[in-house]
Parts: structure tokens; sequence; C-alpha cells
């Protein structure tokens, strides 16, 4: 099904008045575990720990949402690939599986001496083990007139849910010959390929409609992106025309963006689209800040061994708002990162036996249908960074058969499957 953002705001809000009563819980005879932020690290580490205690922990997920929707494939959404409903996924099995506690609620503070998260309404958990895996939020004055007041015009949709909803509502509304301009945002962010895939996706949609007239504009503020040949082939190959990405040496920088007017101004030129797609520059989810736990970075350093912060010897950190080294922030990596974190967090709490970390990436990107690319490698922590193996990297060559293209954009979407259900079930 298609969900506008009027019907996603309705049900998002039903959902967290139903679930928002003010409560506080407290360790007794068991070692507690809170886990803040429900996506692909946090949700993973959760259920792990939960699955692999026997009951032993009592475990708290604190999420500020009833529901999750996936930031990954949601490009595909937009495609119309999937359906909304194929990337929102429940709580309900982590609750009657594994006897998951689930708190539905913003967590705002962190208080580290006596252990205790605080919730928007003013509740308090308490905690002998930690997991922050918060996502992240946005820089806004690292676009020039872009304000957070400005989202619901020019939507930056790098959160998923209302804002995918939101973009989308906007695409299907377009008509041939209304253009696109995306703002890319400058490194590091979350899921590096992810603007070129949903350019990718946005320029699939409007040729399916036989629009011939409408173009997309990507005004990067980086000299090169993931994937890059991979991708300007395949938009040449399948969008001749419609796609132009330019640097920042040919546009000479980001001057003004003007949402209410559709328009962004550079030193090269103004350009205008009935539809911007801007995404500013990211930083650690607020509760990382509130807690103590970033760096100048805006980024939270861990333990390369552990995901233990660097900060606090009781709190773990996964996902976009950790320093991972090589790893890029995506789910894949934030899922291999949860399963560490879980590992060690037993170790503490029950004197498990700890295996030596190892991590995983692969980053899949769809560029038309049955044309899949993909890029990853396998991590260990080396000399107290988390670094890529050498001879385990791998991306897809510009040369392979379309057989092989239909392979890769399969196994992507097997992945998610079996992501998920490492999540949830």
């Amino acid at each position: 099904m298609n969900i506008n953002r009027r019907k996603f705001t309705q049900l998002v809000g039903a959902a967290t008045v139903a679930a928002a009563v003010p409560y506080s819980i407290r360790a007794q005879s068991k070692p507690s575990v809170v886990v803040v932020g429900g996506g692909a690290g946090g949700a993973t580490a959760a259920r792990l720990v939960a699955k692999n205690s026997d009951g032993a922990v009592d475990i708290t997920l604190i999420q500020d949402t009833p529901t999750y929707t996936s930031c990954f494939f949601s490009n595909l959404y937009l495609g119309g690939f999937r359906d909304f409903d194929s990337i929102t996924h429940s709580y309900d099995d982590l609750v009657s599986n594994y006897g998951i506690k689930l708190v539905t609620g913003l967590a705002t503070g962190v208080d580290r001496a006596a252990r205790t998260v605080t919730i928007a309404d003013g509740s308090t958990v308490g905690y002998d083990r930690l997991i922050i895996a918060p996502g992240i939020e946005f820089k806004f004055d690292s676009v020039p007139g872009y304000t957070e007041a400005d989202v619901e015009i020019a939507p930056h949709a790098w959160k998923a849910g209302s804002q995918t909803a939101i973009l989308k509502e906007k695409l299907d509304a377009l008509e041939d010959g209304q253009n696109i301009i995306m703002v890319a945002p400058p490194n590091p962010y979350r899921c590096p390929p992810g603007p070129y895939e949903r350019v990718s996706m946005m320029a699939h949609l409007l040729k399916s409609k036989g629009f011939t007239k409408s173009t997309i504009t990507i005004l990067d503020v980086k000299p090169k992106f993931s994937k890059q040949g991979l991708f300007q082939a395949g938009w040449e190959k399948h969008y001749p025309g419609m796609i132009e990405w330019i640097a920042p040496e040919v546009h000479g920088g980001i001057i003004k963006v003007d949402a209410k007017a559709g328009t962004v101004e550079t030193d090269l030129d103004t350009f205008e689209g009935a539809l911007l797609n801007i995404i500013p520059g990211q930083t650690a989810g607020d509760i990382a800040h509130a807690a103590g736990l970033t760096d100048d970075s805006g980024f939270c350093p861990v333990d390369a061994t552990t995901m233990r912060s660097k900060v606090d010897e009781n709190i773990f950190v996964v996902g976009d708002a950790c320093i991972a080294g090589d790893m890029p922030k995506s789910g894949f990596s934030a899922n291999s990162q949860g399963k560490v974190a879980a590992m060690n967090v037993r170790a503490d709490l029950l004197k498990s036996k700890v295996f030596p970390a190892k991590f995983s990436n692969t980053c899949w990107s769809l560029i038309a249908t049955g044309d899949g690319v993909k890029v990853g490698a396998q991590y260990v922590p080396i000399d107290g960074k988390i670094t890529a193996i050498a001879e385990s990297k791998f991306l897809s060559k510009s040369d392979e058969s379309e057989q092989d293209r239909l392979a890769t954009a399969m196994e992507a979407d097997g992945w998610y499957e079996a992501m998920t259900s490492s999540m949830f079930q």
C-alpha cells in the first residue's frame, strides 16, 4: 500500500499515545540492559542479548516510534519496486518471543553516574549496560538557507518514515517537464551509495510514466562518490540525458537553498526544481550528544574490539552514531556491530565467552529493473581501528553480464529479508 503523510502521522501518533504510559523500570535480581534505538544495530543487539541469555538478563528497548521503517530499501519504495508495508516492521515478535520490554518514547538524557536513561515523558529506565544506537541527526547549517522548517517542502528523507512518505508523494505528483534537484550530503553520512541509488529510482519512476522532458540534477559537495563509475554508466544506459551530476569544482559551492521558491543558488547558476531533495550533513543522534559520548567529529569513538564507548565502559555505541574506522555507515554495518556489542554485553554481565570481533558489510544498489551493483568487505580490529581486510574487498565490475546484475539485485532482496529477520524475529 502507498501511505501519505497524513495517514502516517495518524498511525504513528495514535500508537505513540497508546504506548506512552509513564513508568520507571529498575533492575531487580537480574542485570539490566537498555538499548536506545530500534534500528539495524539496536534491534539486532537487543534480540541477540535476549536470545542468548536464556532469560538471565532484563532487556528494555527504547524506540521513539511504534514501528520501524528502514532507510535501506526506502529508495526502492520511491521507485515503485516495493510498497510501504514491505519496509515497515513491528517490534511485536521481540516482545512476545524474547520478553524484551518495549518503551515507545524519545530518550532525552542519560545519567551516566546513576545509570539511568530519561524518556521525554519524564520516566526513567535503569541499566547495568547501555547500548546506544540512535542513528543520525542533521546539521542543517551545512546547507545555506535550508532549515528544519523546510523539511516538508524540500524533504531530506534520510530518516525513513514520514519523510519517506512526503518525498514519495511529491515525486508521484510531478508532471512531465518538471525537474528534480538534489543536494547530496558531505562525508561522513549514512549510506554512501544511497543518494545515487535514489536518483536512479527517481529516474526509473519518471521513465516508467513515459516522461521525456523531466531531468534530475545532483549538486554534490563531494568531488567523487561511492560506485561512481557504475552509477554513471547505468544512468547513461537506462536514462540517457535525464541525470546530470555536477561536482563542486564545477558549480562552485551551494550559496543558498530557497525551499519555498524551489531554487538552489550556486556560483555557477541558480537551479530550479518542482521537487527539491536536500540532504544535509549529519552527526550522531541527539542522545549520543546528550550523554557526552561524542568527540569533535560529532560521532562516538568506540573500542574496535567490543564497540564499547571510549568515554564510558558501561555504554556501547553501534550503527551510524559511532566512529567505525573503515566501515561505512550502513544498515549492514550496524547489524554487524550490534552482534559484536551483544556478545560483549553478555560477557560483561554473564561471563559468557568472547570471540574475536569480526565485521562485515555489503552495500547493494539498484540502478534499474534487474540491474543491481554492490560493494563491500570484511573487517577486523587492527591497531585500535576497524580495518578492511584488503583481499576481502569487492566491487561490481563495469562489464558484468545482465545475468550477473540480475543475480545481484535478487541477492539484495534476499539480504533484506534475512537482515530484517535478524533484527525482529
